[in-house]
This record gives structure tokens, sequence and C-alpha cells, in this order.
């Protein structure tokens, strides 16, 4: 297990490759997923009139992940754009999980710690923040 976490496996230049392929990989699949999503949305809805007389909000089940899924399931293309909007805001987040790795392969433990503290003031605002304490 020790070699595992050695540079002779894992040298810097491999995890910052692999942290670049992760974000284009991110980037990619989530403007693949909005734009399906879009085509869906379009060819559902396209001939209908826009109201801009009225403002209607975040549609109930947008605004959570297992609305999210639900809306996939029934084939409604706002819910297949929302979640390429969360994966794409997940991108950049799951390279600072990322960024711990390295860090820790670096034997970097002030950047070990810095990160995880950008990661959980992410992740408590993520969850609601002081809303829910």
């Amino acid at each position: 297990m020790k070699r595992l976490f050695s540079k002779h496996y894992w040298a810097d230049k491999d995890v910052q490759q692999l942290i670049g392929k992760q974000l284009r990989v991110g980037v990619i699949t989530s403007s693949i997923i909005v734009f399906l999503g879009g085509m869906i949305y379009l060819y559902r809805h396209g001939h209908e009139a826009p109201d801009y007389g009225t403002f209607a909000g975040v549609r109930q089940g947008l605004d959570n992940l297992p609305g999210i899924f639900r809306g996939i399931m029934e084939g409604k293309g706002m819910n297949v754009i929302q979640l390429g909007v969360v994966l794409l805001i997940a991108t950049p987040i799951i390279r600072i999980g990322l960024s711990v790795f390295a860090f820790l392969l670096e034997k970097d433990y002030l950047y070990v710690v810095i990160t995880l503290i950008v990661l959980g003031v992410i992740t408590f605002s993520m969850v609601g923040g002081l809303e829910r304490l």
C-alpha cells in the first residue's frame, strides 16, 4: 500500500494530468448533457409562445437531485439541462478533491488542510449553509 502512494507510482505530473483530464471530461460531458436537454426541451416545448409578463420562478423538481432524476425519467428536457448544470458545478469541486490527493502525495500538509477547508466551506454552503442550523 505504501508503494501505491509513493512518487514511483504517482508523480506530480501524473496527478496534474489526471486533474486536467477530469476538468476536460467534466466540461465536455456537462455540455453534451445540456445540449441534449435543450434538444428535448425544444422538441417538447418549441411550439409554445413564451409569456414574458408572468414570472414563474423555479419549477418544482429542479432544485434537488431526486427531483432532477425523476424529471429525467419522465423525459423532461429542463431536468436534463439542470443535470448538465449540476455536473458543470461539480467539476471544479471534484478537482479540489483531487488536489487534496495531490498535496498528500507531495506531503504538503499545509495545503491539504487549506484545501480541505475550502472543500468544507463549499460543501457547507451547498447543503444549505446557516439556514438549516
